[in-house]
């Protein structure tokens, strides 16, 4: 299965590629501690370093980067990049552009004097046949000053033009520049699929496995882990 990103050949040897999510983890977690002493607990806690589904969630898929340096300054937009010219029609240069506010009229999105930014995309990406991708802004990322919106694109199919990502700009007081390379959405292939729902009660042989499972839990560290976390790559 394979996830396939073109780009102009003009951008060929400067543009950011995408990553794979596990590579792209940034520091401040990679500098948390495993373990923190609670207050409240009186005791040392595992920290969300050592929690296997937040760690997975954080490295699924692909991370989208920033095309050039962005800088902010109270509350205005600049960069500096030049771009070849190229033979693709109405290919945009600039890193971001915007959709007006009236596009999300009636949602959590919208407020009266602010747009939101939409960072350009400069990859088209294909999936396998019945997959779709679903981009969201870059998982457990509080850090960042923008809040990436979530879609889902039926990339199997539309294939043949750039993705761009819409986000809201949530820190009005960040002044400084967002690097290139800065991950602006991570990208997940998704099965294209139908999922009949059955709902059930929890009794005889389902209730002995839970009791026993949540007996161990309680016991020891790392059960999840050890028996049901599955391998990702």
């Amino acid at each position: 299965m394979t996830i396939t990103f073109r780009c102009p050949p003009e951008l060929a040897d400067t543009l950011p590629r995408p990553i794979p999510a596990v590579e792209g983890l940034p520091e401040w977690f990679k500098a948390m501690p495993q373990r923190a002493f609670s207050e409240l607990l009186n005791s040392e806690q595992l920290t969300v370093k050592k929690c296997p589904p937040f760690i997975d969630a954080m490295t699924c898929g692909y991370l989208i980067p920033l095309a050039s340096d962005l800088r902010v300054e109270n509350g205005e937009f600049s960069w500096d990049r030049e771009v070849p010219a190229g033979s693709l029609f109405a290919a945009p240069h600039s890193p971001i552009d915007f959709h007006d506010n009236s596009q999300v009229t009636g949602s959590p999105f919208f407020e009266e004097d602010r747009v939101l930014i939409k960072f350009n995309g400069f990859w088209t990406i294909e999936l396998p046949e019945g997959y779709s991708l679903l981009v969201t802004h870059p998982l457990n990322r509080e850090d960042l000053p923008f809040r990436t919106l979530t879609g889902l694109v039926d990339a199997d199919r539309y294939r043949d033009n750039f993705l761009n990502f819409p986000a809201r700009w949530r820190d009005p007081d960040f002044n400084g520049v967002l690097p290139a390379g800065t991950p602006v959405a991570q990208c997940v292939p998704v099965l294209r699929k139908e999922w009949p729902a059955r709902f059930e009660t929890i009794q005889a042989d389902d209730a002995e496995r839970m009791n026993a499972l949540r007996y161990e839990l309680a016991g020891e560290r790392d059960v999840y882990r050890r028996r049901f976390r599955a391998s990702k790559r």
